[in-house]
C-alpha cells in the first residue's frame, strides 16, 4: 500500500512539471516573429477551411494567455491540429514514438546490463589489468561525440555493406514472414543500438565501479568476510544491492540524455523516430508538431524518472518515508 501510495504521488507532482514545461515551450515559440500558419499557408494543397480551423482551434486573433488555454485544452483532449503537409500532428506521431521507445528500450537494457556487470567485475578485480582496460575504454567512450560516432559508423555500414545505411525496414519489408521481419529489423537497429550503447555505457559504468568500490570499503563488508561468508554472497547479496541505488537514480536523467542523443543519431542513419521529426519540424517552422513532440518527449522524461523511483522503492523500502 505505501508502494502504491508513493506512486500516485509521483505521478501527483509530474502534473506541475508538465505544465511549467508547456508554459515555457508555448510562450517562447508564439512571441517568436514566426507566423505558426505560415508554412501551411504556403503549401497549395492545404484549403484555406483546414487554415481557418487551425486559426480558430489555436485561437490566433486572442491575447497569448487565451491561446495557451485553448492550445493546453485541445492537446489534453488530444486534439493536436495539423502538421504543415495537411497531416495529423497524431498521425505521424503515433509510429515515430514507437520507434524511438524500439531505439531507446534497447539502449537502456543493454547498457545497463553490460554496465553493471563491467563496474562490480572493476571494482572486484580493483588495479588489475582488466581494471586498467575498462578504465581506458570508458574514458575513450565518453570522449566521443555521438553524432561524430554515429558519422564513422554510417560510413562503415556504407564501405563494408554489412548493414544498412538507414530506416528501420528493407523495401520489401511488407513481403516477407514474420521471423524476417524480425530480423530485419535488429538488423537496422544495430548501428543506431550500437552506437548510443557504446556512449551511454561509459559513464553507468564508471559510476558503477565507484559505488561498488566505496561500498567494498564498509566496514559490514569487511565484517562479512571476517565471518568468512563467501565472495559471491558477499559482493551479490550485499555489496551490489546498497551500490546500485545510486545508479538507479540516474536512468531518468540516462533516459533523458539518451533521447536527446538519439535526435542526432537518429538524424544521421535516417531511423524514423521521435528525434529525427522534431529536428525536421524544428526546420520547417511546423509549430504544431514541435509543441506537441516536445510534450510527448517530456512524458517520456517523466515516465522514466517514474521508473526509477519506483525502482528505487523496491530496492529500498525507506525511500519516499
Amino acid at each position: 500500500m505505501n508502494t502504491f501510495l508513493y506512486i500516485i504521488k509521483r505521478i501527483l507532482n509530474a502534473i506541475p512539471i508538465l505544465f511549467i514545461v508547456s508554459l515555457i515551450s508555448f510562450f517562447l515559440i508564439r512571441l517568436s516573429p514566426i507566423d505558426p500558419l505560415a508554412q501551411m499557408k504556403l503549401n497549395p494543397a492545404i484549403s484555406q477551411e483546414t487554415i481557418d480551423k487551425e486559426t480558430k482551434r489555436l485561437a490566433l486573433d486572442k491575447p497569448i494567455y487565451i491561446q495557451y488555454f485553448r492550445w493546453a485544452k485541445n492537446f489534453i483532449s488530444g486534439n493536436m491540429g495539423y502538421c504543415i503537409d495537411n497531416i495529423k500532428v497524431t498521425t505521424k506521431l503515433k509510429p515515430r514514438i514507437l520507434n524511438t521507445l524500439l531505439l531507446s528500450l534497447s539502449v537502456i537494457s543493454l547498457s545497463w546490463i553490460i554496465s553493471i556487470i563491467a563496474g562490480v567485475l572493476g571494482a572486484v578485480y580493483y588495479n588489475s589489468v582488466y581494471d586498467k582496460i575498462l578504465s581506458i575504454l570508458t574514458s575513450a567512450g565518453m570522449a566521443i561525440p555521438s553524432f561524430f560516432f554515429a558519422i564513422l559508423m554510417l560510413l562503415f555500414a556504407q564501405k563494408t555493406g554489412l548493414f544498412p545505411i538507414g530506416g528501420l525496414t528493407n523495401v520489401h519489408f511488407s513481403q516477407m514472414n514474420l521471423f524476417s521481419k524480425i530480423l530485419d529489423i535488429l538488423w537496422h537497429l544495430a548501428l543506431p543500438v550500437f552506437v548510443l550503447t557504446t556512449i551511454s555505457l561509459s559513464s553507468i559504468t564508471r559510476q558503477m565501479r565507484a559505488n561498488m568500490l566505496d561500498v567494498l570499503d564498509c566496514e559490514y563488508i569487511k565484517f562479512a568476510i571476517a565471518k568468512g561468508l563467501s565472495k559471491r554472497k558477499i559482493i551479490f547479496k550485499h555489496a551490489l544491492r546498497n551500490a546500485i541505488n545510486p545508479i538507479i537514480t540516474m536512468l531518468g536523467f540516462e533516459f533523458a540524455g539518451l533521447l536527446s542523443g538519439a535526435a542526432l543519431t537518429e538524424y544521421v542513419f535516417q531511423y524514423p523516430g521521435l528525434g529525427k521529426l522534431l529536428l525536421d519540424a524544428v526546420m520547417q517552422s511546423d509549430i504544431n508538431l514541435i509543441m506537441a513532440g516536445l510534450m510527448i518527449g517530456t512524458i517520456m522524461l517523466i515516465i522514466g524518472n517514474l521508473l526509477a523511483d519506483i525502482l528505487l522503492k523496491l530496492t529500498d523500502p525507506r525511500v519516499g518515508i
